[in-house]
């Protein structure tokens, strides 16, 4: 069992992560700016009002947990950066003790077939630019660290990511999209969230980037 502290977790993403994580067992604690939007957890979750940039409070969490898992966003990039800075400086404080980072990242960084983020492709749409270049720099925050701090950083499929059902099957990769027959590369929210907590249990990508389609 793994103590898992998940950020951002009235969202879509979030909601399901920490169902996922209950389900299997962990000890759980939910947190949200407004904790009455964490309605409907399961039994045993603790729900907390938090921010992720507040970063007496992530320290606080941090201290009793084995995993941070960061699903947070918002049009405002500087959130994600802001992110990064107080759960690595939290975890970082702890030293070896301290909490693993899962990160839940944008799939803009990933390459197209000929190498280029998706992000610097024509027709990358506009209004997602202040979402995407947020989760860039996330990225390249984190690629930036040293080995003090133990984080992943989990891409979902850059265009089709949506709410769906939980089958469980799904594969990984890098830095490319994991595609299907049609060329397209597609996962739901709750198999985002059930590769997510397999990483949490049988990590695979210590400090690099992956990402999971069907």
């Amino acid at each position: 069992m793994s103590r898992i502290v998940v950020f951002g977790a009235a969202g879509k993403a979030g909601s399901r992560i920490v169902a996922e994580a209950a389900a299997r067992g962990h000890q759980v604690t939910a947190v949200a700016r407004d904790v009455g939007a964490l309605t409907a957890l399961p039994d045993g979750v603790r729900a907390v009002a938090g921010d992720i940039t507040d970063r007496p409070a992530v320290a606080a969490l941090a201290k009793d947990a084995d995993v941070l898992v960061l699903t947070v966003g918002g049009p405002d990039a500087t959130l994600y950066t802001d992110a990064v800075d107080a759960a690595t400086s939290a975890a970082r404080a702890l030293g070896p003790a301290g909490p693993r980072i899962i990160h839940m990242g944008g799939g803009a960084s990933l390459l197209d077939d000929d190498g280029v983020r998706f992000y610097d492709a024509p027709g990358f749409p506009e209004e997602f630019k202040p979402y995407a270049i947020g989760q860039i720099r996330a990225l390249d925050a984190y690629l930036a660290l040293d080995d003090s701090v133990t984080w992943t950083y989990l891409s979902p499929p850059p265009v089709h990511f949506a709410p769906g059902e939980r089958t469980g099957n799904y594969r990984t990769g890098l830095d490319a999209p994991v595609t299907g027959d049609d060329g397209q590369a597609r996962i739901s929210y709750e198999d985002y969230a059930a590769a997510l907590v397999d990483e949490i249990d049988h990590p695979h990508h210590l400090n690099r980037r992956f990402t999971v389609g069907y």
